[in-house]
């Protein structure tokens, strides 16, 4: 599989977004293990995923393949004590705290990439940058990003730190980053990590629904052009991958069955020829943001 950098890291550019695997899952771990002997060398997780057990599984996992692979986790919701939910915390004295839990939970003594798994205009950005730097700086961190769909928020990020990704929405069926944040990020050298690009699986055999502004019909349009282009190399959720990645860097999969799996491992193989691109863009007018611009 192709591998591309972000900042000082070398990753696949099909990610494994362990989101969807659960703790107790005996397959999980197996799954993993096959991602990585078959060419994915990037996994991402988060501490708030089924309450740091996803960390947890992935450091079972892979924790002895340790140098085999770019691990990415994310901070910045914190859990109540009582358990009753968590609360939004990108302060500086958390993030140290929190980074250690990771740690540990990962069996790992660094994180590839560190993510704020979130972000308001309104929060101490420059200290959230700084807990960041003190950590890269420690050698706890190899580098870090965001994860956001908030232009207001990624422009901020974008002016004031070193990041090397932001992790947003992005596929043919929520185009909005195209508008401004790409090439904002594009201009200034920040990998764009793209997710939900199969759309709930919209547009991977699931039956049509509404989705962000479009209706019923329009995603049943969107899906059936998708299917007219399925080719022995590319099934269609194969090319909805594809096509997020010719504009990201990376495309980060959700996968929890070794199908899901075989076909992340199909859309690293082959880009999509260019009339194809321009006939997928044309299907559906892209839609914009509408808060936090």
């Amino acid at each position: 599989m192709k591998q591309v950098a972000l900042g000082p890291l070398i990753v696949s550019e099909v990610a494994f977004g362990c989101m969807s695997l659960q703790a107790g899952d005996t397959h999980a771990p197996r799954l993993l293990q096959q991602a990585l002997d078959q060419g994915i060398t990037f996994f991402d997780t988060a501490d708030l995923y089924d309450r740091g057990e996803n960390e947890e599984l992935l450091g079972k996992a892979l924790g002895h393949r340790r140098q085999e692979y770019v691990l990415a986790t994310k901070v910045g919701n914190e859990w109540r004590a009582d358990g009753s939910g968590w609360d939004w915390n990108p302060r500086k004295e958390y993030i140290l705290k929190a980074v250690e839990a990771s740690l540990r939970r990962l069996r790992t003594d660094y994180i590839d990439l560190y993510q704020l798994h979130g972000g308001t205009f309104d929060d101490p950005i420059d200290e959230t940058i700084e807990a960041f730097e003190t950590l890269r700086t420690a050698g706890k961190i190899r580098a870090y990003g965001i994860s956001s769909i908030r232009p207001n928020v990624i422009r901020e990020w974008a002016a004031r730190s070193e990041m090397v990704s932001v992790m947003m929405q992005y596929g043919l069926l929520d185009r909005r980053p195209e508008e401004a944040c790409l090439p904002l990020l594009a201009q200034k050298g920040i990998g764009v990590l793209a997710r939900g690009s199969l759309a709930k699986g919209l547009l991977a055999g699931k039956p049509a629904a509404p989705f962000l502004g479009y209706s019923p019909e329009e995603t049943r349009r969107v899906a059936q052009v998708v299917t007219s282009l399925t080719t022995g190399q590319h099934n269609a959720a194969g090319i909805a991958i594809r096509y997020a990645l010719q504009r990201a860097r990376v495309a980060v999969v959700g996968i929890r069955t070794e199908t899901q799996l075989n076909d992340a491992l199909r859309a690293g193989d082959t880009a999509l020829a260019s009339e194809e691109v321009t006939l997928l863009d044309r299907v559906l007018q892209p839609e914009t943001y509408r808060d936090h611009r």
